[in-house]
């Protein structure tokens, strides 16, 4: 199954990075871009690429374009580590990575997300929607706005077979409430994962997009019902329901 937790540690935190990495999250992202300031980049890049070397992690480095880039670019090839790149735009800037998680968050990336999903190296996309909120002027707690965007990224990554997209982060810490639901929209949608941005949001966030109870007691029973047409619970079962409950069992 794919990996639906990603956590940001700031990587001029290295502090942090030990309880990050034992928090329970599939993946581990050290944050070169947005929780860190300019004068502290070199230093973060530094401390990232100590941790990299007896540990595994991906790295989100900072976007083409801007002075961090080329260097934090030559971090994540030394290491050989997967890469999360913000700003994702232009496909040809994702095809010298090995593996990467195309952060889509303008309203020129969500345009193109077709052409990043087919990238090569890509494995998945993820959606940035607070930066595309300030640049469309919205709220970014309201879903509305969102949701050509969200399903433009579930579509875009169904059609070059890659793993479902990962959502954007929750940001108010307090709201238990709000981070459930989230999950529940983004999972309705087609989303496979979420960003988290606290070791206290992972538990909540893999627990939401686990099959519940009533998901897995259906799908094995459509399962055992046999690849034949078929009725269960008085619904037609045909080859794509199978199929949907082949997914759910994992298979």
């Amino acid at each position: 199954m794919a990996a639906t937790t990603f956590l940001f540690v700031p990587g001029d935190r290295p502090d942090r990075f030990g309880k990050a990495a034992a928090a329970g999250a599939d993946v581990v992202i050290l944050d070169l871009e947005d929780a860190v300031a300019p004068a502290a980049k070199d230093s973060a890049r530094a401390a990232a690429g100590d941790w990299l070397e007896r540990h595994d992690a991906m790295v989100r480095i900072n976007p083409p374009g801007t002075p961090w880039f080329e260097a934090d670019a030559a971090l994540v090839a030394a290491r050989g580590v997967p890469v999360v790149v913000p700003k994702a735009e232009n496909p040809g800037m994702l095809a010298g990575f090995r593996e990467v998680v195309a952060l889509v968050e303008t309203a020129r990336g969500v345009e193109r997300a077709g052409e990043l999903a087919a990238v090569a190296s890509v494995t998945r996309l993820a959606f940035g929607h607070v930066d595309l909120a300030a640049e469309l002027g919205v709220a970014p707690e309201d879903r509305e706005p969102f949701a050509y965007a969200r399903s433009r990224l579930v579509i875009a990554s169904a059609a070059a077979g890659i793993a479902p997209p990962v959502d954007g982060v929750t940001t108010d810490l307090r709201d238990d409430a709000r981070l459930e639901a989230d999950v529940r929209y983004a999972r309705r949608l087609g989303f496979g994962g979420k960003l988290c941005v606290h070791p206290r949001q992972v538990a909540p966030v893999r627990a939401g997009f686990a099959p519940t109870g009533a998901e897995l007691d259906w799908a094995r029973r459509v399962v055992t019902a046999g690849d034949a047409v078929s009725l269960v619970d008085g619904r037609m079962v045909d080859k794509p329901v199978l199929a949907r409950a082949r997914r759910i069992l994992g298979e």
